[in-house]
């Protein structure tokens, strides 16, 4: 956690930030390029982040997400499929879910991993972690309908 982490947090509960997530997104991708992939708003937010890359579903094109994650023991990870409450899943959910596996790269080591989603009480172990790092994930919980999908990730 760094000094602007909870800055990042309030910003992260405010409502209306799902409309907005493009918008960030852009603003993460012109980070990342200036700082040649070195940090985003994540990295500045003092967050743990990874990028994942992820084979399209329908297209079979990788594509490229950065994402809060919780690292856990042994090179695994925890990723949530919130979208910021969002009503809509995240694309990266679907190809994730269709592909079984991806790319992950924390401070730029790429390195190829199995994903595997939780529920039950697994989920639930893995929801806390989770919420310790980014408390707005239980706001988030508030503002959808939809289960937030919850991937461990394992290094091959």
């Amino acid at each position: 956690m760094g000094a602007l982490t909870p800055l990042a947090v309030k910003i992260g509960s405010i409502s209306w930030m799902p409309r907005y997530l493009p918008q960030i997104v852009y603003c993460d991708n012109l980070v990342q390029r200036l700082t040649r992939q070195r940090y985003g708003l994540l990295d500045i937010a003092g967050l743990p982040n990874i990028t994942l890359r992820v084979a399209g579903r329908r297209s079979g094109v990788m594509r490229t997400t950065r994402l809060l994650a919780v690292p856990v023991e042994d090179g695994r990870w925890l990723i949530a499929g919130s979208y910021f409450g969002g009503p809509d899943m995240p694309q990266w959910v679907y190809n994730l879910r269709a592909a079984g596996e991806a790319e992950m790269s924390s401070r730029g080591h790429p390195h190829p991993v199995t994903a595997r989603e939780l529920d039950g009480a697994e989920r639930s172990a893995a929801w806390e972690r989770l919420r310790s790092v980014w408390p707005n994930f239980d706001l988030y919980v508030t503002r959808t309908d939809r289960t937030i999908p919850v991937f461990q990730l394992d290094p091959v």
